[in-house]
């Protein structure tokens, strides 16, 4: 079981709204990427603002077919100490330690825990040690300002580059803890 983090990224490295820059380079082939890697999942790890955003916006999309029957249906849980009742089906609130609730977690699913966005919590489980692999997207835009994954004063943290693709003009750099 693995908890696996996948973020869109600038060359800067801003992954804030990605919604808003992120599309003239998602293709087929990045949108197969992201379908395997649902297809893979048992369950998906988010902050409340992204649960938040995909809350209001998956349960009424249509026309997004097997994708948006998984996202969905599978379980979904989100860290919080604010949000009481969420509203999408199949959400649970985890508002414990992280380190606890993301082993209890591992210990429940046989496929991976998917985390998308939610850059609070993805610099928390960095912070902790607890991602088993993070997959990069970087797209060939430079934004100039927003929000970035790897913030001013984030810890020194060795991974291990696991895999590099291409997905047309998108790179995905796969990495996993250092040994």
């Amino acid at each position: 079981m693995r908890l696996v983090a996948t973020e869109y990224l600038s060359l800067d490295g801003v992954f804030e709204e990605p919604g808003h820059w992120s599309g003239p380079w998602f293709n087929d082939e990045a949108g197969a990427f992201k379908w395997a890697e649902l297809q893979n999942s048992d369950a998906q790890l988010l902050g409340r603002k992204t649960y938040e955003g995909f809350a209001s916006a998956w349960p009424t999309m249509e026309g997004t077919g097997e994708f948006g029957e998984k996202m969905n249906s599978m379980p979904k849980f989100v860290v919080s100490t604010t949000l009481k009742d969420p509203e999408w089906n199949n959400t649970t609130v985890l508002s414990g330690d992280l380190a606890d609730e993301v082993g209890k977690l591992k210990q429940q699913f046989e496929g991976d825990i998917l985390v998308a966005g939610s850059a609070q919590l993805v610099q928390s489980l960095l912070a902790g040690g607890l991602i088993d692999e993070l997959r990069l997207m970087v797209f060939p835009v430079v934004l100039g300002a927003g929000k970035r994954l790897f913030a001013g004063g984030a810890d020194a943290t060795a991974l291990k580059l696991v895999e590099t693709r291409q997905t047309g003009a998108v790179a995905i750099l796969t990495l996993a803890k250092s040994d």
